[in-house]
Formats: structure tokens, C-alpha cells, sequence
């Protein structure tokens, strides 16, 4: 029975070994001439899957990733009570994103990432208390001196918090394995509105961001994709920040969806 629990084991070992080595593979050829980087983390384990290891801990702005936790916070202080109740009044302001000039509940808000619904959240929430959340998840640099309703966005000659893809996996890590406060009502809310996509093999889940990397180089677009994929006998947090002339959120989640697609987490 001994030798037989060794073997098992051993088999196990070099199971995983293989998934993350294949894994490891299709990171680096899906982000082959692609400037940025992307970091898988193991949500049972310390495994780390990384492409561009010389920019995972620089910290930069989280632009609109941060209304992962915008959310949670809102639902924590009794602002938001259902991702089906109503969030954001549009004031009939015309603004450059069309689904932003309208109504929404928070899926909506979540999913068109609204800044101006946000905005007002984030001011609802408050400075003192917003801050006391930061601090106690130890988000980034946790410095929200910006402003309440900006300090997650980059704004020319004004710092904004800042945090690296190394922390933003970190972070998801815990919230997914329960190990920061949030209460269950917020994490399950939290989750139907960050729902990417969902197959036989398993369900992505993530939020993107997209903005101007001003303090390093003007003009140079940056996209974010941020969350985690759940599939059938695996589970990581993942992180991916490129940046580029045209480059926007969207195109980082289209990078991540490949990876999790070609490595059959998805």
C-alpha cells in the first residue's frame, strides 16, 4: 500500500508539473512580440506562470480593474444590494460611450464600465471609509490622494493608486479563497457581474481596464485584464498588462481568453 501511495503521488506531481509546462508554453507563444506581461497564479498552490517577469511587479494604474473592488466595498458599506438593482441615474450628460448615457443596474455598469456610476460610488463610499478598505486589503500603494473619484484613473499632473499584476493576482487569490473580509453576499454578487464566459471545460471570470500609462510614457495606451479562470481540475488568478498606441483593455482579455482556451481551462 506504501509503494502504491507513493507512485499515485509521484503521478500526481508529474501531472501537474506537465500542465504547468504546457501551460507555461502557450503563455509564451500568445504573448510572443506582445509588450507587457501576464501572470498565472495557482489558486491551490504557489505556481506561478509568468511571461515578462521584468514588468510583473512594477506598479502602475489599475484604471477601471479597481471596480472589482469598488463593487465589493459599495455592497460591504449596504450601497448596492443586487447586481439587478437599479445603480446609475444617467443626468443626460452625451458622452463618448453610448451605453453610458443611459440607466443602468450594476451588471450593466460593471460590464460597459461606466466611470461616471462609479465615480459616484466611490463618493457615496467616502474618503475615510474607502481608505480604512484599502488599507485593510492592502491594495498597491494604497495612496487615493488623487481624489475620491479619481484616484484609481490616470489624470495628467495628478498621481494615481497604483499596483503591480503580481499584487492584483495576490489579491484575487484571496478573495477567491476566501481569505480577506467580504462578506459571502458581496463575493456571489461580485461574481455574476465579473462572468466572462462558461463552457463544458470550465468559467472565466475577469474585468478589464484601459487608459494612459502618463506617468512613464504619454500617450502610450495601456489595456488590463484581471480575474480568474475555474475549470475542471484547475484554478488560477490571473493578470495581464499590455501597453501600446492602440492598445485597450479589450485587447488584453482577448489575449487571456486565447491562453485559457488553447490550455483547455475554457
Amino acid at each position: 500500500m506504501k509503494i502504491f501511495s507513493i507512485t499515485l503521488m509521484l503521478l500526481i506531481v508529474m501531472s501537474s508539473c506537465s500542465k504547468t509546462n504546457n501551460l507555461q508554453k502557450i503563455v509564451n507563444k500568445n504573448m510572443k512580440g506582445v509588450n507587457g506581461t501576464v501572470i498565472f497564479l495557482d489558486l491551490s498552490s504557489d505556481k506561478e506562470i509568468v511571461f515578462g517577469s521584468n514588468l510583473v511587479n512594477i506598479r502602475t494604474t489599475p484604471c477601471s480593474t479597481f471596480k472589482i473592488w469598488n463593487t465589493l466595498i459599495g455592497i460591504e458599506n449596504s450601497l448596492i444590494n443586487s447586481e439587478k438593482d437599479p445603480f446609475y441615474k444617467w443626468d443626460g450628460e452625451s458622452r463618448s460611450y453610448p451605453n453610458w448615457n443611459k440607466d443602468l443596474n450594476l451588471q450593466e455598469a460593471f460590464q460597459f464600465s461606466c466611470v461616471p456610476a462609479y465615480q459616484i460610488l466611490a463618493n457615496r463610499i467616502g474618503t475615510k471609509n474607502m481608505q480604512t478598505w484599502i488599507d485593510k486589503i492592502g491594495y498597491g500603494d494604497k495612496d487615493i490622494s488623487s481624489g475620491i473619484d479619481i484616484f484609481w484613473l490616470p489624470r495628467l499632473n495628478k498621481k494615481s493608486i497604483k499596483i503591480s499584476p503580481k499584487e492584483q493576482v495576490l489579491l484575487i487569490k484571496k478573495l477567491v479563497n476566501n481569505q480577506l473580509e467580504f462578506t459571502d453576499k458581496s463575493k456571489q454578487i461580485l461574481k455574476k457581474i465579473m462572468l466572462v464566459k462558461s463552457t463544458e471545460q470550465g468559467t472565466l471570470y475577469g474585468k478589464t481596464g484601459s487608459g494612459q500609462n502618463i506617468d512613464e510614457i504619454p500617450n502610450n495606451n495601456i489595456g488590463w485584464f484581471v480575474g480568474y479562470v475555474i475549470s475542471k481540475n484547475e484554478k488560477y488568478a490571473f493578470a495581464c498588462l499590455i501597453n501600446g498606441k492602440d492598445i485597450t483593455g479589450k485587447n488584453a482579455q482577448e489575449l487571456v481568453e486565447k491562453i485559457v482556451i488553447e490550455s483547455k481551462l475554457l
